[in-house]
């Protein structure tokens, strides 16, 4: 794992999408084709931004896939995952193919009809986020670190359902779902590439925990250092609780 601390949000959201549009125009120049993975959430917001505006993609030729979506939630919620991803993503850089999971519809029925598109192919590259409570997609603590099926219908715990009311997604605890539909840990774990973004303080404890403590279900996003290629991009709020000798590893920007 490579992780880079930047004291400039902006530019860490620039240079992950740099990475990124490398890695799609390596893809689509390679094989014709490039199949992504796309987080949601506070944290993506910026870099999708910059992602989409980055020159020379042929955003035709890409097929997304995303992480997760909620149990029940109608596209038109501010929360929606689908919503967002249309909104920040699909619409501005007009992605030729994508695969939307549909809360509404009926949840098995979805996890096994976007596994089968899932993986008809590789992923070339997944664009990742981590948790307050160190999830990876919404697998909450503690992940199931064993099943290749690649979307799960997962129950979320309380700490994930408050960072939803946190960053302002929701009114209340009361308004977030209980259940939601999440890519599974080893789904995500096939990717060539992974980039994961996570700047903020709130995530300061559960990037430690992932990067200090031991690979574990109890902190999933750990998982991310047994992966041949992933980059994590941290600021200096994210990576302020770990310690000297982890910073000292770091790429320093």
């Amino acid at each position: 794992m490579v992780t880079k601390v930047f004291h400039d949000v902006a530019k860490l959201d620039r240079e992950a999408a740099a990475t990124a549009a490398a890695a799609l125009r390596d893809a689509i120049a390679s094989q014709g084709r490039a199949r992504i993975i796309a987080a949601t959430g506070t944290s993506q917001i910026d870099f999708l931004k910059e992602l989409t505006v980055c020159p020379g993609i042929h955003w035709r030729q890409v097929e997304m896939f995303h992480l997760d979506e909620y149990i029940g939630l109608p596209v038109t919620h501010a929360a929606s995952f689908r919503g967002f991803l249309l909104d920040r993503l699909i619409r501005p850089a007009g992605v030729g193919r994508y695969h939307l999971l549909d809360g509404q519809g009926d949840a098995t029925a979805v996890c096994q009809r976007a596994g089968a598109e899932l993986n008809a192919a590789p992923i070339d590259a997944a664009f990742v986020g981590v948790g307050e409570n160190a999830h990876l997609a919404f697998n909450d603590p503690p992940a199931d670190f064993v099943t290749e099926e690649p979307y799960l219908i997962v129950t979320l715990d309380e700490a994930c359902r408050r960072q939803q009311v946190g960053e302002g997604w929701f009114n209340d605890l009361a308004e977030v779902p209980r259940q939601a539909i999440s890519m599974s840990i080893r789904q995500i774990l096939k990717a060539r590439k992974i980039l994961c973004i996570a700047p903020g303080r709130r995530k300061a404890q559960a990037l430690k925990a992932c990067l200090e403590g031991e690979i574990s279900p109890a902190a999933p996003a750990s998982i991310l250092r047994t992966h041949p290629d992933v980059t994590l991009y941290l600021d200096t709020d994210s990576a302020s609780l770990l310690d000297r000798k982890t910073l000292a590893e770091m790429v320093a920007q």
